[in-house]
């Protein structure tokens, strides 16, 4: 991972997951996803952009929360998508 400065860290929260079973607006919808993606501002878990739906992306475009981590077990990295920099979570 890169060791480039994120300008959005303060931001990160201890958050819990809003719906640790998936995406929070496929589940409503009943489509599908590839991977989860976890808002570390709010706890929205939103799907990647490998999924149809590309949830994680709206959520930040409708929100600009700008920190995402992975929520696919065994992966520990977070992504910035305004400085568009990826990172280890602190301690990792």
């Amino acid at each position: 991972m890169t060791e480039a400065q994120c300008s959005h860290l303060d931001q990160i929260r201890d958050v819990a997951p809003r719906t640790p079973n998936g995406c929070e607006e496929c589940l409503k919808t009943g489509d599908r996803w590839v991977h989860l993606r976890l808002c570390k501002i709010c706890g929205h878990v939103g799907c990647c952009d490998s999924s149809p739906n590309k949830h994680a992306t709206k959520h930040f475009h409708a929100t600009n929360h700008p920190i995402i981590q992975s929520f696919e077990p065994g992966e520990d990295w977070l992504w910035c998508y305004v400085d568009q920099i990826a990172m280890e979570p602190a301690g990792s």
